[in-house]
């Protein structure tokens, strides 16, 4: 059931999500859709959290797992703009967007973003028992991220080294595109493990 709580954390989470998307897409010269800035993403995504919560809700009456699962995707999509953001910030901050810092630059906003996550997922989405942070469920919830981590970077770094930009696409955009591919191999993973492994009622 969708509660105070949800709607509260859908359009916390869903702010700062929308800030973050507007001021990377700025930042990868992305065109504005018919001159207007994608300042608006500040105002969708808190909306579309909040519907996909809901989602999750809904489909839940005939598959439990997507009680869950609504809320893990809204933070996992706003881990990734947490990612991105970091990456970017980075990319921007040092003029490096590709070559021996880019993994680097990949780890360290991934482990801002598995940060991120591992408080959201505990308090929200998989409402862990104890509140405590235990060794045992740090452990485990580091050996999860810890796989998530390596897929994530070595999908990305693959694709921004290795394949190098596609489709006419900056260097900083293709950047984006490695971190997307990456980040979403990354969101299975850890949702399986999270709720298997770490956050195991």
């Amino acid at each position: 059931m969708f509660t105070k709580r949800d709607l509260f954390f859908s359009l916390l989470t869903g702010f700062y999500t929308g800030f973050i998307a507007w001021r990377i897409f700025d930042f990868i010269l992305v065109p504005e859709f018919r001159g207007v800035s994608y300042a608006w993403l500040i105002l969708l995504i808190p909306a579309l959290w909040v519907l996909g919560v809901n989602l999750g809700y809904f489909l839940g009456r005939w598959f439990p797992f997507f009680n869950q699962f609504g809320k893990f995707a809204a933070i996992g999509f706003t881990n990734s703009a947490v990612d991105f953001g970091v990456l970017n910030f980075l990319i921007a901050y040092s003029g490096v967007s590709a070559g021996l810092l880019f993994p680097v630059f990949k780890g360290i906003s991934f482990i801002g973003a598995a940060v991120h996550s591992y408080f959201w997922n505990k308090y929200w989405s998989f409402r862990a028992v104890s509140t405590d942070v235990s060794s045992q469920e740090f452990f485990k919830f580091f050996g999860v991220t810890v796989g998530a981590f390596l897929i994530n970077v070595v999908v990305a770094t693959i694709i921004v080294n290795l394949i190098g930009p596609q489709l006419e696409l900056s260097s900083e955009a293709w950047a984006n595109v490695g971190a997307v591919a990456g980040s979403a191999l990354a969101l299975i993973v850890s949702f399986v493990g999270f709720k298997k492994v770490v956050f195991k009622r």
